[in-house]
């Protein structure tokens, strides 16, 4: 059973572009369709109890308005925000159909966020978007020999019956999951990556830990090579540049089937080092892009002051959204801390360690 959660319905806006997007994709498939907050409340319950035993796959369709304002769906946002359990055991999509060209791709990325901290996985690929005059499909309609809206028409389905196949990240062979470890910090003075060895200590032997440090050498970043450029350097394990990131980010990438990334806040960014290496990763991409989806995603953010969640959102952006890669429940652990070494001195940070460090280490 999919449930069809509807955003947005109740505000007076034109619907009839989505409404037939969705007849289309859901045509033959058995769902349930939610566009009340009470309904929504009745089926996803912040259970006290343990996480539903059955998987529950959740199609979030939001209609925004002009301006990019939806009450309805900040409606939904609300509860699902203040229900941190919520969504446990549920697989999410998202499609947003938006009345200009602005706001579709920030409020489907909140929607993957708040409902990740609400328990809610991903698989690769989770966001369909449509501006209002669909210009974004331009490229797709174009290799396809289709108008745009047929474009978004073929978005959507797929969306669903990838969403209705996912089954999750494989298990690992031997029952212990290779973790590749991203950072581009000073040991000294990072915080991340003191939370970073809390973590590791929690894991201890349950995994097959490599850490990565970006630091080393000269990032370069992404010069934007022509598609058949970068397929030809990607289907080698290289990219144009070289250097650390492919030398050994690559490789890590490619060993291990779930990637941890460190990612302090940098002025409400990733670090130049990080957002180098996720531009860098679209020759590996190209040539290994099925295996992306196979490969989960963890991020460990720790702020001076405030706005964790933007930076665990550019990752979700990046990575989920745009690589691929599978974002399991609850992907981000975010932090705040300033000086160095006083994450040490957070309220309950062994007890969040471990609570991470179990759900790197989860099966299944």
């Amino acid at each position: 059973m999919l449930y069809v959660i509807k955003m947005g319905w109740d505000e007076g806006g034109d619907t009839g572009r989505v409404d037939a997007v969705l007849a289309g994709a859901l045509a033959g498939v058995e769902y349930r369709e939610i566009s009340d907050l009470e309904a929504f409340v009745r089926f996803f319950p912040d259970p006290a109890e343990e996480k539903p035993a059955e998987r529950r796959p959740v199609l979030f369709v939001v209609n925004l308005a002009r301006g990019g304002i939806s009450v309805g769906y900040a409606r939904f946002i609300a509860y699902i925000s203040q229900h941190p359990h919520c969504l446990e055991n549920c697989v999410g999509s998202v499609v947003v159909d938006g009345a200009e060209e602005l706001f579709t791709k920030k409020a489907g990325r909140e929607m993957i966020f708040m409902a990740n901290r609400s328990g809610c996985g991903f698989p690769g690929a989770p966001l369909v978007e449509a501006t209002g005059s669909l210009y974004n499909f331009n490229l797709r309609a174009k290799l396809q020999g289709i108008a745009n809206l047929r474009a978004y028409e073929n978005a959507v389905k797929k969306l669903v019956e990838a969403l209705l196949a996912f089954q999750g990240a494989p298990a690992p062979a031997d029952g212990r999951h290779r973790i590749a470890l991203f950072h581009a910090s000073n040991r000294k003075t990072s915080n991340t990556l003191l939370l970073w060895s809390m973590v590791r200590d929690a894991i201890g032997d349950a995994a097959i830990l490599r850490e990565v440090s970006l630091r080393n050498g000269s990032v370069v970043d992404c010069r934007g090579c022509s598609y058949e450029a970068c397929l030809h350097f990607g289907e080698k394990g290289e990219c144009f540049y070289g250097g650390t990131l492919v030398k050994e980010g690559y490789p890590a990438i490619r060993e291990s089937d779930t990637l941890v990334f460190c990612c302090p806040n940098y002025n409400d960014a990733v670090s130049a080092n990080i957002m180098a290496f996720f531009n860098r990763m679209t020759a590996l991409f190209r040539s290994d892009f099925r295996e992306f989806a196979k490969k989960r995603v963890f991020a460990l953010v720790v702020s001076g002051y405030s706005g964790g969640d933007i930076v665990a959102e550019q990752v979700i952006d990046a990575l989920n959204c745009n690589k691929h890669f599978i974002l399991p429940p609850h992907f981000a652990l975010m932090e705040t801390a300033n000086d160095p070494g006083s994450i040490l001195a957070c309220e309950g940070i062994e007890q969040r360690a471990g609570d991470m460090a179990r759900r790197i280490v989860e099966i299944g």
